[in-house]
């Protein structure tokens, strides 16, 4: 039986943030390609290999660097307005509770990996969200703040002189926006393939706020790629 799982704001909130994020992407590529290394003219960088190298016109959004610029200030307003609501709204609803790391996560978030990996032969008990998930929920939304913190510091650095220089400077301050930047796009695409890999019943909740609790990935032992190696295994039981 289907029960309410996630609240109308949190289902919006979330749609909001992914097409904003998204876009934020995209444009900053694009606004990256204009000029792809990170050391100024005439100077080199330690710390990037691909100095010069354009991002992939199919990665990017904007079409030009005016456009681009355009599209990201816009989605970065909605972003940051989104964020706070969503903040806001969870810690008066009570749904960080779910979200923050406990003690025993540490624990738990190395069984969930043994069990991921086979060692363990049963899903670890869990609440709504497996250690695993509580981490990567609760790192996102600080990767976001500092996705606009290190934004503000590239896009001010003259206004904002104190805090680029705590960033390092210009040049480093736009190396940590690129690479909260990358860190926020490996936790999504880990996201998103672990809702399809392990969870998929869980796309109808963050949809309609229906989930059915009698098909949670602890009463399957779901895992990546479960059903290819139980398929697999019972071919093997079948021609022994």
């Amino acid at each position: 039986m289907a029960v309410e799982r996630h609240h109308w704001f949190v289902r919006v909130t979330h749609w909001v943030n992914a097409v904003a994020l998204v876009i934020m992407i995209g444009s900053g590529l694009q606004i990256f390609n204009a000029y792809p290394m990170f050391a100024r003219r005439g100077m080199t960088f330690c710390c990037y290999p691909f100095a010069g190298k354009a991002i992939p016109h199919w990665a990017t959004f904007g079409g030009w660097l005016a456009g681009a610029r355009n599209w990201h200030f816009a989605m970065m307003w909605l972003f940051v307005v989104n964020g706070i609501a969503y903040v806001i709204f969870i810690y008066l609803h009570g749904e960080w509770r779910d979200l923050v790391p406990r003690r025993g996560d540490v624990r738990d978030s190395w069984e969930m990996l043994k069990f991921y990996a086979f060692v363990r032969k049963k899903h670890p008990h869990q609440g709504k969200h497996n250690a695993l998930q509580k981490f990567t929920y609760f790192a996102i939304p600080i990767l976001a703040a500092l996705a606009v913190i290190t934004g503000l510091a590239v896009w001010k650095p003259v206004s904002l002189a104190p805090l680029t220089n705590l960033m390092g400077g210009y040049v480093y301050a736009r190396y940590w926006h690129f690479l909260v930047m990358l860190a926020l796009v490996v936790l999504s695409a880990i996201h998103i393939f672990m809702v399809f890999a392990v969870d998929p019943y869980s796309i109808r909740s963050i949809v309609t706020g229906k989930y059915n609790p009698d098909r949670a990935p602890e009463l399957r032992d779901a895992r990546p790629f479960y059903h290819i190696f139980t398929r697999a295994r019972h071919d093997v039981d079948a021609q022994a």
